[in-house]
């Protein structure tokens, strides 16, 4: 009977009703007319109508449906309309007659009519990008409407329906038989058979209720959020509801959500446990919940190759193919058991990671004295700068360790930065479920419990009561049995070279499950409650320290003055850095494209010794008489132009400008500072004075002390005269200015700006611009300022100094950042009278500025910095870059402008190229998804809507390509 049924339903076309057929029946039985539209639809066939006041769906299908189930749909709508903060759905329109159900005839067919509100909104299955509170909020509204059924009942309920996951099993299987593809027959039927043989144990606990049985990302609406993201807040398509299992109420939502993943099934767990608050499932639910989705992604690929065959023009079912094949794909690329245990984790209704192993002996004869476990974490001091990369090096260590002491091992649990990858976008596999042992030749291992053995291509296991354990690097005994009591050897250990064997190790608790050796961070909790610690069968501690990332961030928002930001609000702990690469501790590896610090790269290792060198020498302050201050000082007035030959040397950016502007200040005798607005000079007193970006102060142009003469920013993106030929404009702003102070009868101390206008994106300023603004302040005994901190230093490839670019010369130079590599370093350069002129007011001085280790260093990165031809490089790399970058303009029209030149770049998000609208929330959303893709990205700007790109300048070409790519990819598939 149900076998019939559901061959009727599943051999169904969509009415053959035509736009004019649609308009005739809405104004003959509905009293309304407007334009007409066609939505999709697998059975039905679905009109919106727009009346100019109101928008309305009306709904066709065919006859062969049941009226008490469409009388069911509507009971529902009229169910949740009168529940206050129930889901929001439709509403019931009735026709003319004021029935809510019309049965009409078109060209000979019968069909059935309803007419039901239409609920703005944009679906989620447009974006290709959801986030995790998206996927949550999703979840959340199938727990909500769940709730809201609870009570409902109806006789329409009770009903034949290809979907119900009930059926899911002959409804396959009928579906099956028509399909030509045999090789996705094959696999369809297999995962069927494998998801029915785990469900089947369990059906006689899963509860029933009314369902909606199909909140999907196609059958929910919402509106945008401030970035643009959808976030669902509406349900639509009550036709297929029906009375079944609440679990797979879930279970259709998360299948609908797996062509979001990226191929990671993991991706639901916000959903379940958003479902899971509102409406909490049982546990025999809770492991029926993967066997279901499977089930569903099977029978959805099945019937739309099956409805193809029927109906080849129904573009509906033609787009949503592709995507249901991929969620069938991803549904399943992974064991049933690991998603199992991921889903009761997600939950907190997982067993114990841990394994009291039931036995009378170890699997080795072991002291833990004498075994040397190696590190191979982030922190390994055994894996200095690029030899974490050299395959075969664990293997190498361990046998190095085990020469020295007799016994060595790895460690279980350990995120390996030997499994590291670079360039990735998704999280490499580094979390280690298994320990290897290197131990003496012909060592005898034992069976630490009873079990049966298994010899398959150099692994054996041992099928315990609770766990089978998984061993290779072994030769069986020449006696070998099948059934092994506790204690009995199960092999020796064979020979890897030089008297040595190495074994691995690994227990898992699913029988028929070969389990890797590594998988990715967030997969690590499931896999660890499948894949227990060896430990208690070894007889020593094999496990890897647990990390407490989130604790170590509550300590440090507990104890670090909260002024002082960290990036992202859940950042990765970052503890080592490798070029232009940063690790966390989890082994992800992400390209730095902010870090203009590290100007050489993470790790330089000549950097590190010479720093090391020269610490284990001397450091000490520069009023001592040493070399290395002279010589570094020396370089650097070298590296100016004629005239600016005099150097002081500081801890960083904020120091240098703060100490121009009193240079400034002593040399003119005069107090008034005239300054760019939209600009950022540092932290310190003098220094923010000067500083105008309200992104880093948002008070900044109200706080300003009357010394400070803020003039227009010639910014020719979106300043207040825009492209090449602004220069005039920009110009006389600094002119009225210096008139208004010449007028209250005041001087001028000088003049500060970037030569590229950093804060900004790194927007050249007008062609002639500081030629001409530098001769109106020098005319008034003023001294001219260039804060190179950011843009100097080889960073704009085609010039080592910023200024260059506009082809003049200032008084005073300030620099840091990147002249130290990350250490502490910055330095003035201007003439020795502007230098001499301080001395009225004492001596300066600076504790660590200058010092022994701060020269060097400055000394070694100006040495790598034309050793490795790095400004070449960002002029190079750069220039490549900034096209790739360039050609997104084409395409997207999020993207504004790319400004800068060499590695300091700025891509500008607008959400409209004519009023340059900033596009605040969707930079950060970029961000925030380019850092999920392991790019680390940030905004800067006053509107906080520029990329700022300023990454280390041994930048590669192969990670120029990686940055554009996954900034392309954001921008297709959404943030």
């Amino acid at each position: 009977m149900v076998q019939d049924a559901l061959k009727l339903r599943t051999e169904l076309t969509r009415p053959d009703v035509a736009p004019d057929d649609a308009a005739r029946i809405l104004l003959e039985h509905f009293g309304l007319s407007g334009t007409l539209s066609e939505l999709g639809s697998q059975q039905d066939r679905n009109y919106r109508i727009d009346t100019g006041e109101a928008r309305f769906v009306l709904k066709i299908c065919r006859a062969a449906y049941d009226l008490q189930e469409l009388q069911a749909q509507n009971a529902a709508l009229l169910h949740l309309a009168r529940q206050t903060g129930s889901v929001r759905a439709p509403q019931v329109v009735r026709a003319l007659d004021g029935s809510d159900i019309v049965d009409v005839t078109v060209r000979g067919d019968a069909y059935r009519v309803r007419l039901l509100t239409y609920l703005d909104g944009v679906p989620l299955t447009r974006r290709k990008h959801l986030t995790a509170e998206t996927v949550a909020a999703l979840g959340d509204i199938a727990g909500r409407l769940a709730v809201a059924l609870r009570d409902f009942d109806h006789a329409g309920l009770d009903r034949e329906l290809q979907w119900d996951l009930r059926h899911a099993a002959p409804v396959a299987l009928h579906l099956l038989a028509a399909m030509n593809d045999e090789g996705l027959k094959k696999r369809i039927a297999e995962a069927m058979v494998a998801s029915m043989r785990r469900l089947q144990p369990l059906t006689a606990d899963l509860r029933v209720q009314a369902i909606h049985h199909d909140v999907t990302d196609d059958n929910v609406v919402g509106q945008p959020d401030a970035a643009g993201r959808p976030f669902p807040d509406s349900v639509i398509d009550f036709g297929d509801i029906l009375k079944g299992w609440l679990v797979a109420e879930l279970a259709v939502t998360c299948a609908s959500l797996l062509h979001h993943a990226d191929g990671d099934p993991l991706f639901i767990l916000p959903a379940i446990t958003a479902f899971h608050a509102v409406c909490p499932l049982e546990e025999s639910e809770l492991k029926a919940l993967w066997p279901l989705i499977v089930a569903r992604a099977a029978v959805l690929v099945a019937s739309s190759e099956r409805q193809l065959t029927i109906d080849p023009d129904n573009a509906y079912v033609q787009g949503n193919a592709a995507h249901e094949r991929e969620i069938f794909d991803v549904a399943v690329s992974v064991p049933p058991a690991l998603m199992q245990q991921a889903i009761l984790c997600a939950v907190d209704a997982a067993p114990e990671k841990t394994l009291t192993v039931i036995g009378e002996g170890l699997l080795v004869e072991i002291e833990p004295a004498g075994v040397r476990q190696i590190d191979l974490s982030i922190l390994s001091p055994l894996l200095p700068e690029e030899r974490w990369q050299h395959q075969g090096l664990p293997a190498s260590l361990l046998q190095t360790a085990a020469h020295a002491i007799g016994m060595a091992s790895t460690r279980y649990g350990e995120y390996r930065l030997t499994e590291s990858a670079l360039r990735a976008s998704r999280p490499t596999s580094t979390f280690a479920l298994h320990v290897d042992l290197c131990l003496p030749v012909g060592t005898v291992v034992r069976a630490p419990f009873a079990g049966g053995t298994e010899w398959h291509d150099g692994r054996v296991l041992l099928n315990g009561p609770a766990v089978v354990l998984h061993l290779t690097g072994l030769e069986p005994p020449e006696d070998a049995e099948e059934a092994v009591a506790a204690g009995a050897p199960i092999g020796t250990v064979v020979d890897a070279g030089h008297g040595l064997g190495l074994m691995r190790v690994q227990l898992c608790r699913e029988p028929g499950l070969i389990p890797p050796l590594f998988v990715p961070a967030h997969q690590a909790d499931a896999w660890r409650a499948l894949c227990p610690s060896p430990s208690g069968i070894l007889g020593f501690d094999c496990d890897a320290p647990v990390l407490h990332s989130t604790e170590l961030l509550d300590r440090r928002q507990q104890h670090f003055a909260r002024p002082q930001k960290n990036y992202y609000s859940k950042p990765p702990q970052i503890e080592r850095g490798w070029k232009e690469y940063l690790f966390d501790v989890e082994g992800r590896a992400y390209l730095d494209m902010v870090n203009n610090v590290t100007i050489l790269g993470h790790g330089h290792p000549r950097l590190a010794a010479a720093v090391g060198r020269q610490w284990s020498l001397l450091n000490t302050n520069s009023r001592f008489h040493y070399a290395s201050v002279a010589e570094f000082s020396e370089r650097l007035a070298a590296l100016a132009p004629d005239g600016l030959d005099t150097v002081f040397l500081v801890n960083s950016g904020s120091e240098a400008n703060d100490l121009a502007l009193r240079l400034a200040w002593a040399f003119s005798g005069e107090r008034n500072v005239v300054s760019l607005l939209e600009a950022y000079h540092g932290w310190t007193v003098a220094s923010d004075a000067v500083s105008t970006s309200i992104a880093d102060n948002p008070r900044a142009l109200e706080t300003r002390p009357d010394w400070v003469h803020a003039v227009v920013a010639p910014n020719t993106y979106r300043g207040q005269f825009r492209g090449s030929d602004t220069t005039d404009h920009y110009v006389r702003s600094v002119a009225t200015k210096l008139r208004e102070l010449e007028d209250g009868a005041q001087g001028l101390a000088g003049f500060i700006c970037e030569p590229v206008y950093g804060n900004a994106g790194g927007i050249p300023l007008p062609k002639g611009y500081l030629d001409a603004v530098y001769a109106m302040v020098r005319q008034r005994g003023g001294v001219c300022i260039a804060d190179e901190v950011q843009v100097g230093y080889g960073r704009l490839g085609d010039y080592f100094w910023g200024f260059e670019e506009q082809g003049v010369v200032p008084d005073i130079i300030t620099i840091a950042k990147g002249m130290g590599n990350g250490h502490p370093l910055g330095a003035v350069i201007t003439r020795r009278e502007i230098a001499d002129a301080l001395e009225k007011e004492g001596y300066f001085f600076s504790s660590s500025g200058g010092s022994p280790v701060s020269s060097v260093v400055g000394h070694t990165v100006l040495d790598l910095i034309e050793e490795e031809k790095l400004q070449d490089n960002a002029r190079v790399v750069g220039g490549y870059l900034k096209t790739r970058l360039q050609a997104l303009e084409q395409r997207f029209p999020l993207v504004g402008a790319v400004h800068g030149m060499g590695l300091y770049l700025g891509v500008e998000f607008v959400r409209d190229r004519n009023t340059l609208e900033p596009a605040k929330e969707e930079t950060a959303a970029i961000c925030d998804r380019l850092l999920e893709l392991g790019v680390i990205m940030q905004p800067t700007g006053d509107h906080l809507n520029v990329l700022k790109i300023k990454p280390p300048l041994c930048l590669s070409r192969e990670s120029a390509d990686f940055f554009a790519d996954m900034l392309t990819r954001v921008l297709d598939e959404g943030w």
